[in-house]
């Protein structure tokens, strides 16, 4: 997330310290990762405006332009942007300039021609991050002005924030600002909303098919639309916070976005047939995005649908291309909603839509943010649209399934100064909340033992006490805590299965052999290498690379691999083991519908027989306590048909011991015998 010194002072008097500030959000939790100078004045770069351009029959990449700097007279600049046109207003750095990357503008020559300038995009100025094209100013600046001063930028600073999932509020200015000003003591206030009073009455009805995914949705329409480019001071703020400027609708969009962290969609709203309806996609559906891309959706995906049922965008992740703002549109219907975040995230990651919107709905929006969220809009898009009419009759429909306005946790003060190794009283600790929006339904006493706290809607993060602990920690300063150890009514020990983990690990390792972590996830076809059946082993549904995408059903593939692997480097009698879950074929069919796991152990040693795997067997199971039949009536596939028997203790199988099959050994490059002992350590 980052965030612009100049817009968070909009929230606050937070000042233009910024090693201060970055201090205090490092403290806080918002680790910043790096503060960077954006809009740093060049001197010499003026405002020039486009008379006219001209091709050069033997220069195709760039074109000749010829300019007015203020003084009347003509300037030729030869420029490889072709996005201005005669009238257009641009930066000029003039002969003698220096850039930011410490380039000197001099004359100088194509084709025999000289160029008395340069003409600047806004990256090549410091001001955006968007570098297509030269950069377009405000029609209404005057010729031969210094441009920074014209545009009124000043140096501002960009602190880049590390902002963790379980601080969703925090993904917009509106939540840091009320963190900073908590820990430093400054009013916060939000931006305002649109303050003009509200058309007639005009509306479309909303429809919820799937309560449970979309709990509320908000449909606000809006006429006397002009589409164009936004203010200057919109975009700059959408560049130096790493998005691109579109259009005022748009950009007003992305502002309310990143102020509030409450994603708004603006649908064309003549191009919306009698109303809205959200549901689920049917099988075989499909829609396509506003990128241009056709999608195959799955019964999963949450839609917007119009009046007719048509879909026309995909709830939380991207809108449709039937709808979508153009020069032509008069009237946007602006959706503002609360989707359920498991949905939202399942659908933008399955298609690879992953977005700035998609990834607040994932970690959580404020479902009670939606009225400020359009009122601030509809004050972004009257600064370029002075004839705008929001008109009432908003359809707003809320759902039983909407998360609460507040949620009450007990807070116990014994437990905070337990955790924390403080001395803390009631009123304190309630003190600390209260500054960061929570609120305390108890009457504080001297003796009060449990605080009732209300917890406001744009925390979802905070559900148990141990948050609300590590609230009053963050805003009591990390660097605060004394350094009491805290005290425990239980002391630690070793689980009985970790104990005998640990047991079996040192009589492994006294045997001579090394410990091997290879990785658990195989890429389809290690199973069969090892002899193993695959058909019903259990495969990722979205597997960050597809060599990684089968979950092992026995640890012996990766002992295998890694075998192979050192007698490929010339290593010899190689004697490995591994202690790690595996996860039987077929188990995700179990009655509670989520795959069987168990801890098991293998041991390999290259070139050695069955009878040091029995050797083994001796040694572990007087560690385990119990011995085991050995039964050669039938092996494991992998094993060798001959010299390998499974262990049986009545009718329960504990492993096999053994060798592995030279057909086995053969496919995986190894030359010599291998022995084997398997062991599932859960029985």
């Amino acid at each position: 997330m980052k965030i612009l010194n100049s817009w968070l002072n909009d929230f606050g008097n937070f000042g233009s310290d910024a090693e201060k500030l970055a201090e205090a959000l490092t403290s806080l939790g918002l680790a910043v990762e790096s503060v960077t100078t954006v809009g740093t004045p060049v001197k010499g770069v003026v405002v020039a405006k486009v008379l006219r351009t001209e091709r050069h029959p033997d220069a195709e990449k760039v074109h000749r332009v010829y300019v007015d700097a203020g003084d009347g007279k003509e300037l030729h600049v030869w420029c490889g942007a072709f996005n201005m046109k005669a009238g257009d207003l641009i930066p000029l750095a003039t002969l003698g300039t220096t850039m930011p990357d410490g380039r000197v503008i001099t004359a100088r020559g194509i084709l025999g021609i000289e160029s008395h300038g340069m003409l600047c995009s806004g990256t090549e100025l410091g001001l955006t991050a968007d570098a297509d094209g030269i950069l377009i100013l405000p029609n209404n600046l005057k010729l031969g002005t210094d441009a920074f001063k014209a545009l009124g930028i000043e140096q501002d600073r960009v602190f880049d924030l590390d902002v963790t999932r379980n601080r969703p509020d925090c993904n917009g200015y509106l939540g840091v600002a009320r963190d900073l000003g908590a820990r430093l003591g400054i009013k916060v206030t939000a931006p305002s909303g649109d303050k003009s009073k509200k058309g007639p009455a005009r509306s479309m009805k909303v429809t919820i098919a799937d309560k449970n995914r979309c709990a509320r949705y908000n449909m606000t329409i809006m006429s006397g639309v002009e589409v164009g480019d936004s203010p200057s001071w919109i975009a700059r703020r959408l560049a130096n916070c790493g998005m691109r400027p579109i259009n005022n609708v748009v950009d007003a969009s992305n502002l309310v976005m990143l102020e509030l962290n409450q994603p708004t969609h603006a649908f064309d709203a003549d191009k919306v047939n009698n109303g809205f309806k959200i549901r689920c996609a049917r099988p075989g559906e499909t829609l396509l995005t506003l990128d241009g891309q056709v999608r195959e959706l799955e019964t999963n995906d949450l839609l917007i649908c119009d009046g007719k049922d048509n879909a026309i965008g995909l709830a939380g992740v991207m809108g449709g291309a039937s709808t979508e703002i153009s020069k032509q549109t008069k009237s946007v219907a602006l959706e503002t909603a609360w989707f359920e975040s498991a949905g939202v995230a399942k659908t933008a990651t399955r298609l690879g839509l992953k977005s700035e919107a998609s990834m607040r709905f994932e970690r959580g929006v404020d479902p009670y943010g939606v009225d400020h969220a359009v009122n601030r809009f509809a004050a972004l898009l009257r600064e370029s649209c002075p004839n705008l009419v929001v008109h009432s009759g908003a359809d707003d429909v809320k759902e039983k399934t909407l998360p609460p306005k507040q949620k009450i946790v007990n807070l116990r003060v014994a437990q905070v100064n337990r955790i924390l190794g403080l001395k803390l009283s009631a009123k304190a600790i309630s003190a600390i909340l209260t500054k960061i929006g929570f609120v305390t339904k108890s009457t504080l006493s001297a003796k009060l033992a449990t605080l009732k706290i209300a917890v406001p809607s744009w925390r979802p993060d905070c559900e148990t006490e141990i948050d609300l602990v590590e609230e009053v920690a963050r805003h009591y300063g990390y660097e605060n805590l004394g350094k009491i150890v805290p005290q425990s009514t239980m002391h630690g020990r070793l689980s009985p299965m970790q104990q005998r983990r640990r047991d079996i690990r040192e009589v492994v390792l006294s045997m001579g052999l090394s410990e091997a972590m290879p990785n658990p996830f195989l890429a389809p076809g290690d199973l069969v290498k090892a002899g193993l059946p695959e058909d019903n082993a259990i495969r990722l549904a979205n597997p960050l690379v597809y060599e990684e995408s089968v979950l092992r059903t026995s640890l012996r593939p990766g002992l295998l691999r890694a075998v192979s692997f050192n007698i490929s480097h010339r290593a010899s009698k190689i004697s490995l083991f591994e202690l790690g879950h595996v996860y039987p074929s077929g188990s995700e069919n179990s009655p509670e519908g989520l795959p069987d796991e168990y801890e098991s152990l293998c041991l390999f040693a290259e070139g050695e027989t069955s009878s040091l795997a029995l050797d083994w067997w001796s040694q572990i199971s007087s560690v385990m306590g119990f011995g085991a039949q050995l039964d050669q009536t039938s092996v494991e596939p992998g094993y060798h048909p001959k010299r390998s028997a499974i262990l049986r203790r009545g009718k329960q199988v504990l492993g096999c011991v053994g060798e592995i099959d030279p057909r086995v050994l053969a496919q995986n490059q190894i030359n010599t015998s291998v022995a084997c002992l398997e062991l599932n350590l859960s029985v």
